[in-house]
This record gives C-alpha cells, structure tokens and sequence, in this order.
C-alpha cells in the first residue's frame, strides 16, 4: 500500500479547495498514476480504436450526462446536491490539469475530457455501460465475482467488525490508502460543514472515490433536518460527538438485458458521482440511501451496506435500529431496508455479488441462471454464502476475521466443489478468489469459472475501536494463506502489463492509524 493524506484549508472557498485537492494529489501520485493507468485503461477508446461505434456510443453518452449535470447545477435547484457534484468534478479536473502540468482553475462552466482520468473514476460505471451499449467484448464475464464483505457481531456483542474483500484484475494491484479532510459547506453560499468532511478509503491512483468500495467516514452530526425530515433519537448519539459510519459494497451486476432500456444520460447521475455524494452529505444509513438512491444510473449495480457504529452499543442484546442499512439498486430500481434485526439475529451479515431482495434477484434476470446453472446463483447456495455460513462462527477476534476474509483453501474445502467442473476444485470458490490458480485446460460451464488473472486483491477490517481514529487494518495482494503466494513472473499472467508492481506478493496484513 501506499498512503495519501489530502487537507484543505477551510477558510478558501469550497471550489478552490476542492481544484487544489486533486491539483495535489497529482503532483504526489503522478508516477503512480501514469502506471496504473498503463496497466488498467492505456488503449481504452484510444487512438488505435478497435471498437469505434462502442466508443462513439461512449463518447455520446458521457458528453451528454455531463451537459446534463452542467445545466442541473446551473438551475440552482437542489443546491446542496449540486453543489456537491460540482465539488467532485472539480476535483477530478484539479487532478487532471496538474498530470497535464496545466493550471487552469474554472470560475464557471467547465468541461471535462470524457476519455480523460474520468475513464479512472468510471470503473464500475463502466462495465455496465459496455454491456448497455452493446460492446462487442466486454470486461465483465458472466458470474464474475466482484467482492466479498462481512458485517460480523462478536460473541456477546462486545464489537462489530466490517470487512471487505476486493475482487479484481491482478492489473489493477497498485493501491493507496487514501485520508481526505475536505471541510466543505454544504451549498455553496451556506455556513454549516458537510457530515463527511473526513473520508478514509482504499483506492487507486488516479481516482477519488474507493471503487472498491470501502469508507470510513465521519460524519459529524449536525442538528436540524435531513432530507428525511429530523433525524430519529436513535440515530443522535449524546452528547453529540461525531458520528462514524463505513460504507461498503458487493457489485450484483444485471443479468437482464431489458432493463437496459432504463439507462439515460439525462436524468441520471453516474454511480461513482452519487457514492461521493452520499458519503459527504449523509450523517446516518438511511439519509445515504436517501441521497445515493437519487438519479440511479442503472450503472456500477452494487449491493451496499452503510454500518452506522453510533447506532452500536457493544454488549447490547437489543439493538438501536440503524445500525446496518442495506440498499440494492439495478436499472429502474433501488431498494433499501434497515436490516439491524436482522444482523443481531444472526450474529453477521454477509455480502457476496447475490442480490438479497427477492424482487431486484427476480428482476435482474437471475432466476435464468439459476434455471441453466443450479445453485451456483442461489441467494442461500452459493458457494460463498455457504462459506460465510459455516465459517463466521469460527470469528471471536481481529485475527480470525482477517484469516476468514484471506481465506481460500479450495483444493481441500467441500464448499469450493463445482459441479460440471473438471478438475472439480475451484479456486473462484472461496471468500478470497484465486482465479489464476485453476487450470487453463479445465472444463467450466460458464466463463467465471475459468482461469483467468482476477481474484482476490486485498482485505480491509475495522471495528467499534479503530472507527473513531479511522483506523483499519489492510493486506494488499491476493491471498497466499492455503494457496502458493502468487508471482507475476511464472503465473499464467506474466504477459499482462504489471508496470510498478513486486514480482512476488507475499505482504503481511498492516495496522493504518493517522498521526
């Protein structure tokens, strides 16, 4: 990993803050941006285009979205939402026209280059919008696994652990633990502060949102209305100290081509844009639904969880609700529900790319896999979710949920059988994939199943004691508990562009905390 901290000034206004933030991030992290971005997007709709419709299509759609974004926060409607928009794109421009060494800060209407370092902030968008507008190959492969997560009680409730589990290509391994202390307003004339003026997040370089994702916010209260009216006791810790809340996701995707039809560029605000949104003005689970659920893309499909640790008393048997909310969205649809109770019966919570909700798993075209497929795409008998099942109890510590988040012992675990396999152990079958590992003459009913360089990419844990501080503990590199430590120079990958990266990935889990 490495480590970005980024502080503004909150006697600047709040769009020179934010062109400075990415103007800095550039300056510290261009190396590390050139690199990824040669190892992830280089030839991406570039000059030698292989796909031109699809990326005419592309170029249309993002043009569109931001002319559209551009005459919203003209309006001065909504100014709150807006303003934060705003702030975003800023940004982006920031870290753009500092890796161009271009200053340029806009005092009006300003543009961004769609095939820019927004292609960097697009990742989840992206795959999405492949598929939507018809590209002839797209990334992602059916059944591909995007995350795992796991909200967990402890014996007794005396903590709650939130961890999370990146799922993706092996290019994309060059990471940054990121801290931002944004002291925005809340609209661009007003006094009061944003909630989540602190994010501390794992990313990329090159981008300013987790992608991932995984946050840990402050989101300091502030007394008055939300946008659901005032905020419910439950949620208003006291004295009021600031509120900490991690928000996380697992994509879920959409297996149903007819919902396409919901995307449009005007009218919708792509889900990398509502992520950052919700996580600066929110200050409890249901406000962040209430904000991220504005505008659905239909892109970046994910299940998310907002842990809300002020709602968590450790040690009681009844819980305050609120402390987890969770929220589904697919084309045309976004559904949420405070599922505390839920948590506290049965002691976790996990997350693995299945929809939960009966009608966005109906909707979303996986009824169909289940049909051709078998239990594979089953809500309760997935293989992961089988693994959660039998494995959570076994976490009583720190330690123990990091060794079942790194886990992966697929050639001896019963679980990580797949039928119609051959060989019938599967490295994708395991809370941390090692794709890499299956052989690439094997048989496989669908493409996820396959060797490919995509796994597992690191794990991040927190809890009730480490929030307050933004405290975390990370491992970067796919696993190597059970399964040989992978090494670019003789795996099946070695061909793939790995500018930057160690040859062998063996790094032990480290304890983030912020002087």
């Amino acid at each position: 990993w490495a480590f970005l901290e980024v502080t503004t000034n909150a006697s600047y206004n709040d769009s020179l803050q934010a062109y400075a933030a990415g103007l800095a991030e550039a300056a510290v992290t261009e190396q590390l941006m050139y690199m990824h971005w040669m190892n992830t997007m280089v030839g991406y709709c570039g000059p030698f285009k292989y796909e031109s419709e699809y990326c005419q299509k592309l170029r249309d759609y993002l043009e569109a979205n931001l002319a559209w974004m551009e005459e919203q926060m003209g309006k001065g409607q909504d100014p709150e939402y807006w303003h934060q928009v705003r702030l975003a794109l800023l940004q982006l421009k920031g870290l753009e026209d500092s890796y161009n060494r271009r200053l340029d800060f806009p005092r009006g209407r300003f543009t961004l280059a769609p095939f820019g370092f927004l292609l960097l902030q697009l990742g989840g968008d992206l795959e999405d919008l492949e598929s939507a507008l018809n590209r002839s190959s797209p990334q992602r492969v059916l059944g591909s696994g995007s995350c795992s997560a796991l909200v967990k009680l402890l014996p007794g409730n005396r903590d709650l652990l939130v961890a999370h589990d990146t799922w993706t290509s092996y290019q994309s391994m060059l990471r940054l633990i990121k801290k931002y202390t944004l002291p925005f307003r809340t609209s661009a004339g007003g006094k009061s502060q944003i909630p989540g003026s602190i994010q501390v997040f794992s990313s990329y370089p090159g981008t300013i949102l987790s992608v991932d994702d995984f946050y840990i916010l402050s989101s300091g209260l502030v007394s008055g209305c939300g946008p659901q009216g005032p905020l419910s006791p439950a949620l208003l810790p006291f004295p009021p100290l600031p509120s900490l809340q991690v928000a996380l996701e697992t994509t879920i995707g959409n297996n149903n081509p007819a919902l396409w039809k919901y995307l449009d560029p005007r009218g919708s605000v792509l889900e990398w844009l509502r992520n950052i949104v919700a996580n600066r003005l929110a200050r409890s689970g249901p406000e962040w639904a209430t904000v991220f659920r504005r505008f659905n893309s239909g892109t970046y499909n994910n299940q998310w969880m907002v842990v809300d640790y002020n709602a968590f008393v450790p040690g009681r048997a009844s819980p305050s609700p609120g402390v987890l909310t969770v929220l589904e969205q697919i084309p045309g649809l976004v559904m949420e529900a405070d599922l505390t109770e839920l948590l506290y019966q049965q002691g976790y919570w996990a997350s693995y790319n299945v929809p939960y909700f009966e009608e966005i798993f109906n909707a979303s075209g996986n009824l169909e896999l289940v049909r051709k497929y078998g239990d594979w795409f089953t809500y309760d008998k997935n293989p992961r979710a089988q693994i959660f099942r039998r494995n959570q109890t076994q976490v009583h510590d720190l330690d123990s949920m990091i060794r079942l988040m790194r886990s992966n012992n697929y050639l001896q675990d019963p679980l990580s059988r797949c039928r119609g396999c051959d060989p019938p152990q599967n490295a994708e079958n395991a809370i941390s994939a090692r794709s890499d590992l299956n052989p690439s003459n094997g048989t496989y009913p669908f493409p996820a199943l396959r060797q490919r360089c995509h796994g597992g990419t690191d794990m991040k844990v927190t809890s009730s004691g480490m929030v307050p501080s933004f405290g975390l503990v990370a491992a970067s590199g796919p696993t190597w508990d059970d399964v040989p430590p992978f090494r670019w120079s003789t795996s099946p990958c070695s061909s793939l562009l790995h500018m930057g990266h160690p040859d062998l990935w063996t790094f032990p889990p480290v304890k983030v905390h912020w002087d």
